[in-house]
């Protein structure tokens, strides 16, 4: 009896994983569909990680996009490093993809694309969406240059300010269609610094970049941005037509 149960048990496992494998190729056509969808490649802000857009990332996937989100040290890399570590990561998952490939730049993340960009050629190179992004750099880096909070904040942080020699001033006008989204939000406290409309850290008016193809102004803080389900329609707008949702 021992016998035959142990041989009906190993005749229902050989079964299972024949099935198991059956399903796997029964649609072969799948992986394929799923290789050909846009690609969106995403970039984190300061101080994050990758596991920080998974939101944005969700809602872009529910859109119909294949997503990718690459993470990199931001607190201890220069920018040099910083876009070296993060080039190589795109170039690993992403340079032979068959489908267009778009880019998102959180913040931070946002001067990385673009300067992946400036160095490197990208095959089918779709649309970029810029979020909160201080593209002529942040008037706090400025105020709080000296500041020891800085020096915890890193080299890459540093270089965020509107000198000629930042990363901000650094990086080219763009080729490529591009669309900017601004946060604006009440913050009384840091007028000094960041004159006008911004989202608490990063001024609207930092945000703009000469050549962009679209802008739009959303109500949201900096970091909830990233959360915000209008920012997602807002990307997911431009991603398909290059252009933001009136």
């Amino acid at each position: 009896m021992k016998k035959i149960f142990a041989q009906t048990v190993s005749l229902f496992t050989i079964l299972t994983c024949l099935l198991v494998v059956q399903s796997a190729h029964s649609n072969p056509h799948a992986e394929i569909t799923e290789m050909h969808k846009p690609l969106v490649v995403m970039l984190h802000g300061l101080g994050r990680s990758r596991i920080s857009l998974w939101l944005l990332a969700s809602r872009l996937e529910d859109a119909g996009f294949q997503v990718e989100r690459i993470g990199y040290r931001s607190l201890d890399l220069s920018p040099e490093e910083a876009i070296e570590s993060v080039g190589q990561k795109i170039n690993a998952c992403c340079a032979s993809h068959p489908g267009p490939v778009h880019f998102v730049g959180y913040s931070l993340g946002g001067l990385l694309v673009r300067a992946h960009l400036q160095q490197n050629v990208v095959e089918r190179l779709g649309r970029v969406v810029l979020i909160g992004t201080p593209n002529k750099g942040s008037g706090l880096v400025d105020e709080f240059e000296d500041n020891f909070v800085m020096s915890l904040l890193g080299p890459t942080a540093a270089a965020l300010g509107t000198a000629s020699d930042g990363l901000p001033a650094r990086l080219a006008r763009p080729d490529y269609p591009v669309g900017v989204i601004a946060g604006v939000t009440e913050s009384e406290w840091n007028d000094r610094w960041l004159p006008g409309p911004d989202d608490g850290l990063i001024s609207v008016e930092s945000t703009k970049l000469r050549g962009m193809s679209d802008f739009v102004e959303i109500e949201s803080g900096h970091s909830m941005m990233r959360y915000n389900r209008e920012v997602a329609r807002q990307t997911i707008a431009f991603l398909k037509t290059g252009r933001f949702s009136q």
